[in-house]
């Protein structure tokens, strides 16, 4: 027996963008895998780290795929995990993202013995300097390189290790690598040594993309002069570019360049319009330009015209009005450049409009200062405006939230701006594959700042938008620790608790007993007495306590394992501490007697509950009218299952006990029948046990009492469950024995009679032939 269902829907309508098919059988056996790395490996206990199965060979496809998910899915990637693939005979790896990982130069070295071809190593802060010579020793196919904040893989210095000579020789020796991303690097040996990038880059001639972000001590520029294939540059938020331009304007095969600030130090170019206009002048194959925060946008003033006699309303681009860029990154720029209309650029990064704010987030992705402002502009956007592309703007959210895991920031703005998406009632309804991916990502970003009240509460409303449990039965576990967290850590009595504990209950409500044992596992019933104590002992009746007794209530039906734990954890001195301090409150007493109903159900249990302070009290509930005739039921059907147990079970300090059962009649008999229930079973097999009980009619009698009440009320949804569980049987023996009194087989009869009619309405309504349409002609 179970509290009343507490279910949150999502509702919508329209169409996604995004596929909609099931999820593949692949990516269905991926998720299995890295949730049971048994399945593949095992854990060695001398090393505390995996090992793959013996004899077991995953290509590279497999490999990948598999790190993929794990990332994704499960949690932080760690040399624990990395082992797994420290064969390269039995693994094969090409592409690695170990973006915030925890992997150490150890487990990198592991993976670059595949002699990788891309390597991403944004966030990994336990890299450092001595993984540079294992690179370089294994890095001759490598292409692609991500050197991002937190790892410090290149030396501070370009000295030598044996001497402070300067080093003759490059410090990377990748000759294939194309593109090359070094982010927020400031090594203290540029002061020493102004050369440092030209040592560095001196035999890096294939390259064609560089990314040098946030590297604001570059002193000397003449390093891009021998970078001669470069089609692709950004050197965002680097101090001297206005001193480096000679040697970038050399570069006359870029496409991109990205010269773009979001320091106010740094944002001021001298002759603005002359440098803009030089820049497009120099470099005729430039099809995409960002000078985001800066002024090189100019006031807005057109000073001349081109050819055509056309203008601009950014004078540096006049020349490129009859050859517009495909793309121009305005976001931030002085003078609010875009909002200007006459603007010679295809697609364009800013705040003036949705369009532009989708444009900036997927540009400025993986630079959390500019996109956590970009993501505030979106919320903005949600919140008080509307929003047309909602695919795309929640792709965007989610590769934010994945990427910048650790950024509470974004976490917060991506968050609260996902609530906004999933409450919207204008949409259609999400596929299950982006619902498991937004849910995943909101857990991430949970889990990651979980002591941060902001992020907790953003967590917990956009959850509430779901179907719960339905939803999040794939994140089962890991949402339950979460709450549980929440209810046990945060502000007693705040918001966050409160919709914790409300979420925790949903979680508890409607689902199998796994789940049901699960919530017990991990300590559900102790966490919810704790809740319980700290309000009997601050004198605090609110929903918190109320919710506190529904969550277990839920979480002990049909588990006695979880009754056991409540009787363990002192649950009936803190029941009746909250029947002395709270008599009145009607929700509060009907959600105690629900549990202890269910504690009552488990047979080896119920001599526990055979105690004259609880007897005296059951019995005194009886008589109760709160909250309609809930409680009194409740108190009634804990007795029943007491008496059940027969007269040698019953204690003699507990009472008389036919004076007990006598008034357990006397109340029965007050009950309406019609009475609409607050209540949810899923079996009746402790009710029909009770209506075998032979020695004590008492018993049988609450018992059909209970089934003539539900199948009258909700025939739909009792009926059938009568039938299934076996119950016309029992009942029909009931009508037909001598020893049950008279007012006990009319109630068995009339539950016969409800599911008759229910039976034979379902036949009628089967067998009623339906309206047929001819078409004319």
């Amino acid at each position: 027996m179970s509290p009343p269902e507490s279910i949150h829907e999502y509702s919508s309508s329209g169409t996604w963008d995004s596929d909609t098919a099931p999820e593949s059988l692949l990516n269905q056996c991926f998720l299995y895998i890295v949730r049971n790395l048994s399945t593949v490996c095992y854990l060695n206990r001398q090393t505390n780290r995996y090992e793959l199965h013996s004899g077991l060979t995953l290509p590279r496809e497999l490999c990948e795929k598999f790190f993929q998910f794990y990332f994704q899915n499960v949690g932080v990637v760690d040399d624990k995990f990395v082992n797994i693939f420290s064969n390269p005979n039995a693994t094969n790896l090409k592409c690695v993202r170990l973006r915030n990982s925890k992997i150490s130069d150890e487990g990198l070295e592991m993976l670059l013995k595949h002699k990788l071809i891309e390597l991403d190593l944004e966030k990994c802060r336990y890299i450092t300097d001595k993984s540079l010579s294992v690179l370089n020793q294994y890095g001759q196919n490598l292409m692609y390189l991500t050197i991002g904040v937190g790892a410090k893989l290149l030396p501070d210095e370009s000295v030598n290790s044996a001497s402070d000579d300067l080093i003759c020789g490059p410090i990377l020796k990748t000759p294939k690598l194309k593109r090359l991303c070094i982010r927020n690097f400031m090594p203290t040996g540029i002061q020493k040594d102004p050369m440092y990038f030209n040592v560095s880059f001196q035999s890096l001639s294939s390259l064609t993309h560089l990314d040098l972000s946030g590297c604001i001590e570059i002193e000397n520029f003449t390093f891009l002069t021998l970078l001669t294939n470069l089609t692709y540059l950004v050197l965002h938020n680097v101090a001297k570019v206005q001193e480096g331009l000679p040697s970038i304007l050399q570069l006359v095969h870029l496409r991109h360049l990205d010269i773009s600030q979001s320091s106010d130090k740094l944002r001021t170019f001298r002759n603005e319009n002359y440098t803009l206009a030089e820049i497009v002048r120099c470099l005729p194959n430039l099809v995409s330009l960002d000078i985001s925060g800066t002024n090189l946008a100019g006031t807005g003033v057109a000073e001349t015209k081109n050819e055509s006699g056309m203008v601009s309303d950014i004078p540096g681009l006049n020349s490129r009005v009859l050859n517009p860029l495909q793309f121009l990154g305005l976001y931030g720029t002085q003078h609010g450049a875009c909002r200007r209309h006459d603007i010679p650029a295809k697609e364009i990064s800013g705040d003036a409009n949705e369009k532009q704010i989708l444009n900036a987030a997927t540009a400025y992705i993986d630079r959390s200062e500019v996109l956590q402002r970009v993501l505030n502009d979106l919320y903005h956007l949600f919140r008080y405006d509307h929003c047309a592309q909602i695919s795309k703007a929640l792709n965007v959210v989610l590769n934010a939230m994945d990427r910048h895991i650790s950024e509470k920031h974004i976490q917060i703005s991506g968050s609260a701006t996902l609530f906004y998406i999933v409450k919207n009632k204008d949409i259609p309804p999400f596929p299950a594959k982006i619902k498991r991916t937004t849910i995943t990502t909101l857990l991430n970003g949970m889990n990651a700042h979980r002591d941060d009240d902001t992020m907790m509460r953003n967590g917990c409303l956009t959850l509430c938008q779901f179907k719960i449990p339905h939803d999040v039965l794939f994140e089962y576990e890991r949402l339950v620790l979460m709450l549980l967290h929440i209810v046990s850590n945060m502000e007693q009595e705040g918001f966050v608790q409160r919709i914790g504990i409300y979420l925790l209950n949903s979680l508890a409500c409607q689902v199998d007993n796994y789940q049901k044992q699960l919530l017990g596992d991990l300590c559900a019933i102790e966490k919810m007495l704790k809740l319980i104590a700290d309000r009997i002992n601050r004198r605090v009746c609110d929903d918190v306590l109320e919710v506190a007794w529904s969550t277990m209530w839920n979480v002990t039906d049909e588990t006695p394992i979880n009754c056991e734990r409540f009787l363990d954890g002192s649950g009936m001195t803190l029941f009746l501490d909250c029947l002395k301090l709270f008599p009145d409150k009607e929700e509060l007493m009907r959600n105690m007697m629900g549990l202890l109903g269910n504690v009552a159900e488990v047979k080896y249990l119920r001599h526990r509950l055979m105690d004259p302070k609880y007897i005296e009290m059951f019995r005194k509930l009886v008589d109760s009218c709160s909250d309609g005739i809930e409680v009194s039921y409740n108190a009634a059907g804990v007795l029943s299952h007491l008496a059940s147990d027969g007269p040698q079970a019953w204690r003699i300090e507990c009472g008389d006990r036919q004076d007990v059962l006598d008034a357990m009649v006397r109340a029965i008999d007050n009950w309406n029948l019609n009475t609409e229930r607050n209540i949810n079973y899923r079996s009746f097999e402790p009710i029909l046990q009770l209506a075998r009980v032979r020695h004590t009619p008492e018993c049988q009698h609450w018992a059909v009492w209970a089934l003539a009440n539900l199948t009258r009320v909700y025939p739909d949804k009792y009926c059938s469950l009568v039938e299934t569980e076996g119950g016309i049987e029992i009942l029909e023996e009931v009508v037909g024995d001598d020893r049950p009194y008279k007012r006990i087989k009319e109630l068995a009869r009339q539950v016969l009679n409800h599911c008759q009619q229910y039976k034979e309405k379902g036949i009628v309504e089967m067998e009623t032939p339906q309206p047929s349409y001819q078409l004319d002609g």
